[in-house]
């Protein structure tokens, strides 16, 4: 004999409760407990508080300028491509001892490496401009992109950039690298097959040796999670199957004001 519990799930009250937290991103459970019960929702305000936590809607304190502080809402696996991009940066150092970072751009759902970005410095400005090129080429842009909290990342260009673009930015919570376990796992492949195993002479040597490495890693090197397949096949497996998020340039966009675009 064990105990069964009889109390109710409360699914519609949680739903809603997620959707008001969609809504108002700086509101505690106190305002959502007033909009609630405007709606007609009668709830005593410490079980309120309880569903809250339990769906881990807590609002992070502030710092003292404007960050980007993205979704609020729990991530769920993404069911076709271009649906969520991982970013990420990694380090390394040219054979004359300088370093230079490597910003990696992944679709958690084909695997597939969008961009490896080599340079001595990577700031808000070039991830902003790396990523207008991207969506062009691909003539596809992400529903949401899943990052750290890196200052590049948490940036005014960032925040300004996710908003005029309509994309959504999930941030991690800090010290949990595998809340963004997809793009880890392809740092973990990164290093392991062509970081340590090449010696770089310059900046130039470096970046011809990651756009050879993407190019076979997407087209060529068979994924244990993928079922043996390459992230390529994936791709054009799921294009038929699913829409792309298609990029709607604005009338008063043109080709000339994404900079960097035919760099």
């Amino acid at each position: 004999m064990r105990y069964r519990s009889c109390r109710p799930d409360d699914v519609e009250v949680r739903e809603r409760l997620r959707a008001l937290s969609r809504e108002r991103r700086r509101f505690g459970y106190r305002r959502l407990h007033l909009l609630l019960a405007r709606e007609g929702i009668a709830m005593n305000h410490k079980k309120l508080r309880r569903l809250y936590r339990e769906e881990k809607l807590q609002v992070r304190r502030r710092g003292g300028r404007k960050r980007a502080l993205g979704t609020r809402a729990p991530l769920s696996l993404p069911d076709g491509p271009n649906q969520r991009w991982s970013l990420d940066f990694v380090s390394d150092a040219l054979s004359d001892g300088r370093r230079f970072r490597i910003l990696e751009i992944v679709d958690d759902f084909t695997r597939e490496c969008l961009a490896l970005v080599g340079d001595t410095s990577l700031s808000g400005q070039r991830v902003v401009r790396e990523l207008d090129t991207l969506i062009w080429r691909r003539r596809a842009r992400p529903q949401t992109i899943v990052s750290d909290n890196g200052t590049e990342l948490t940036s005014m260009a960032m925040l300004r950039w996710s908003q005029d673009r309509a994309v959504e930015w999930h941030y991690i919570a800090p010290g949990k690298p595998m809340q963004n376990g997809f793009v880890e796992s392809f740092n973990g492949r990164l290093r392991d097959e062509c970081l340590n195993e090449t010696l770089f002479t310059s900046l130039g040597h470096a970046r011809a040796v990651l756009c050879a490495w993407k190019e076979d890693y997407n087209t060529v090197r068979p994924h244990s999670s993928l079922g043996g397949r390459t992230p390529s096949e994936i791709t054009a497996q799921a294009g038929a199957g699913h829409a792309l998020h298609l990029l709607a340039i604005p009338s008063t966009t043109s080709h000339q004001s994404i900079p960097g675009l035919y760099q």
